[in-house]
């Protein structure tokens, strides 16, 4: 067993608990949206997807993020990594949510419609894949993956707490190594199921890598964020140091790069091939008031915290990463709405108050699930066996 002085409370005070706030919030906000339904069910199921995508990819994220740690015996992220271990906890629950964008498949999805397809040699082609039996078949297996993985890497975890017993980081390792390459391949899948084939003529090769690049940038967001609400409560504000801050900060600064990297990269080989089926896309993106959003992405997501977080000392300051995490969440969710909304207004984008009450309710039902978890265990890996390492890290 770790021998560690830890000064902090190991588990969060009874104070701390917003879980009950939550899901109050959750559940108001999704009946808000469930008789929103009632009045513009297009307007619902697209609203809905983009907030379920949105927490959805933080959750995917952290699950990398926790198998990457394991495989490379990170000793670093030690203190904080029961963050990520629940965030990812949240996988199998969050596939009971993604019910509504099943029974909303006819309305998302041009593909699904018969008539479509009967009468479009492209459809035609890509039916063996865009048929609405196997798409919800995959999303069984997709969810039974991450499930599996989630569980299986919190479990250990949590029980390595109890029992002290070293040997569980070796399981830890086995299950993350095969894991990361199902991971990958799964989510690349699962993203081109959700959000791609929503044009179904529409095709880039990079899209999965495009969205896991937006998934994991808001993930470290979400971490400094989370990080510092903790310790705004008391909690772990002498275990987490300014050089854990920092590592964080560091790779929201990287992840930002590679995100727009990977978004150029996208964008450029489409313009630079300039075949109609794939161009069309863009097109639609940079018009009819789409034009703001993507101009609003490229100075959000990049150029802002990039320019910003620059400097060295930036990177660990409270008052500087804060504003940027919440401005590159609040950027994620309008690039998925610039992903997902043209197809509905094509002629224009404006917010929609099921927008917020989709974003709202299912956020409540996601982080208080997140709360209602992580309290039951210690708030970090008491007895993992570079905890030591990870504790006396310093700048």
């Amino acid at each position: 067993m770790s021998q560690v002085d830890i000064k902090d409370r190991l588990t969060l005070p009874d104070q701390v608990n917003p879980t009950r706030g939550l899901i109050a919030t959750g559940v108001v906000g999704l009946i808000a949206s469930a008789i929103g339904y009632f009045l513009n069910h297009d307007q619902f199921f697209f609203s809905y997807l983009t907030s379920w995508v949105f927490y959805m990819s933080i959750a995917l994220a952290a699950l990398f993020f926790v198998m990457l740690q394991h495989v490379t015996r990170s000793s670093w992220s030690v203190v904080v990594r029961r963050i990520p271990e629940t965030l990812s906890y949240n996988i199998l629950p969050w596939a009971i949510f993604l019910i509504p964008v099943l029974f909303g498949m006819h309305t998302l999805y041009h593909w699904t419609h018969h008539s479509a397809v009967a009468h479009d040699p492209v459809l035609q082609g890509k039916t063996p894949w865009l048929n609405s039996t196997f798409f919800v078949v995959r999303q069984f297996i997709y969810f039974g993956i991450w499930g599996f993985l989630s569980y299986r890497l919190h479990k250990n975890s949590v029980k390595m707490d109890e029992t002290g017993d070293w040997g569980l980081q070796t399981l830890l390792r086995r299950t993350s190594g095969p894991g990361i390459f199902i991971y990958a391949i799964t989510v690349g899948f699962a993203s081109i199921d959700w959000l791609m084939t929503l044009d179904p003529h529409w095709y880039s090769t990079i899209f999965a890598v495009y969205f896991f690049s937006m998934s994991i940038q808001a993930f470290f967001a979400v971490m400094i964020l989370m990080v510092f609400y903790l310790q705004s409560k008391g909690v772990l504000q002498q275990t987490i140091n300014r050089s854990h801050i920092y590592d964080l900060g560091i790779l929201l600064f990287g992840f930002s790069i590679f995100y727009a990297y990977i978004a150029f990269c996208q964008y450029l080989l489409i313009y630079y091939a300039n075949l109609p089926e794939e161009t069309v896309w863009f097109h639609h993106r940079l018009e009819h008031g789409y034009q703001g959003i993507a101009l609003a992405l490229l100075i959000g997501r990049f150029l802002i915290p990039f320019l910003v977080l620059l400097p060295k000392k930036m990177k660990s300051i409270k008052n500087v990463v804060i504003p940027i995490s919440i401005l590159i969440l609040a950027v994620h969710f309008f690039e998925l709405s610039w992903l997902v909304m043209p197809l509905l207004k094509e002629h224009g984008y404006s917010i929609n108050w099921m927008d917020v009450t989709t974003f709202l309710g299912l956020g409540g039902i996601f982080f208080g699930l997140f709360f209602n978890k992580f309290r039951k265990h210690k708030i970090i890996p008491e007895n993992d066996p570079l905890l030591e390492q990870s504790v006396n890290k310093h700048l």
